[in-house]
């Protein structure tokens, strides 16, 4: 009988902190979570390490890599991370320390380039070449994905879309930036300028969020001629309806340029299973196997 090879896949947020096992189809096979509370770097790096093992000990075969999606920044292509709403965490060695600790090979991205693969692999853009996989949720993040290769930069961090400019004054950002688009449409930023959790936003706000989105897509679809957004995270996929009409209606409004015209954004096509699956994607892609196959 043949083994299936599974992944274990871990998604480490500013909120929660999530582990499961992914096989070669795409299926996420079980997950546990635990929230993202910790004074010290180890201490949350405990959480890590007792959610990893607990989904290994559920599995019912041995992973053959893990794969991690986290927010960013990072460096030397995520080996240290430095999440910026994990303040315990500063060029943390999340990659050396899980190799170690679980004696597999451990490949970790940011969790928004990780949901781009989910999407491609088995959500809302398979068989589409050029596209942008977002997260709004405690934070905003982004993977571009262009001829059908997810685009990693000179040390790993492409698609910072939460660090564009899209609203002159905007609330400040955890650099102290103002304008930028994770200081107004995340979760924290919203918080931070109503004074209330991001799903106690009003209708204005809701819609306010998907306006200041939209123009981030529009900036991406000109800039890179693609036409889709697949959008995920607990922010988007709460606001619904308010949030992704407003959002397509300012698309609609910014992408006039012949390439960028019909521009699309939805809903992410794996819901909240698409983080997991995402980070399963990671350590798929760590190891060579194709994920998306367009292009």
């Amino acid at each position: 009988m043949t083994v299936p090879e599974v992944a274990l896949a871990i998604d480490i947020g500013g909120t929660k902190i999530a582990s499961g096992i992914v096989d070669r189809q795409g299926r996420l096979l079980g997950r546990h979570h635990a929230p993202t509370v910790a004074d010290s770097a180890d201490e949350l790096y405990d959480i890590v390490l007792a959610l990893a093992k607990k989904a290994c000990a559920e599995a019912a075969v041995v992973p053959v890599v893990v794969g991690v999606g986290s927010g960013g920044p990072a460096r030397d292509h995520h080996r240290l991370l430095s999440p910026l709403n994990i303040a315990v965490w500063r060029d943390f060695p999340l990659q050396e320390r899980l190799s170690e600790d679980l004696g597999l090979d451990v490949h970790v991205d940011n969790d928004a380039k990780a949901l781009a693969l989910a999407e491609g692999w088995k959500g809302a853009a398979v068989g589409v070449a050029n596209f942008i996989g977002m997260v709004v949720s405690t934070g905003v993040g982004g993977g571009i994905v262009v001829n059908g290769k997810l685009l990693d930069g000179a040390d790993g961090n492409a698609g910072h879309v939460g660090h564009m400019f899209v609203e002159p004054g905007g609330h400040q950002d955890a650099n102290g930036v103002r304008g930028l688009l994770e200081g107004s449409a995340s979760g924290t930023g919203i918080a931070g300028a109503t004074g209330k959790p991001a799903s106690e936003a009003d209708t204005a706000m809701r819609r306010q969020t998907g306006i200041w989105v939209g123009r981030a897509v529009a900036s991406v679809a000109n800039l890179l001629d693609l036409q889709l957004a697949v959008v995920a995270g607990s922010v988007a996929l709460g606001f619904g309806d308010d949030f992704f009409g407003a959002a397509q209606q300012t698309i609609d409004e910014l992408c006039k340029i012949q390439h960028a015209q019909g521009t699309k954004i939805k809903p992410a096509g794996l819901g909240d299973q698409a983080p997991l699956i995402g980070a399963g994607a990671v350590g798929f892609r760590g190891m060579g196997y194709p994920i998306l196959s367009a292009g």
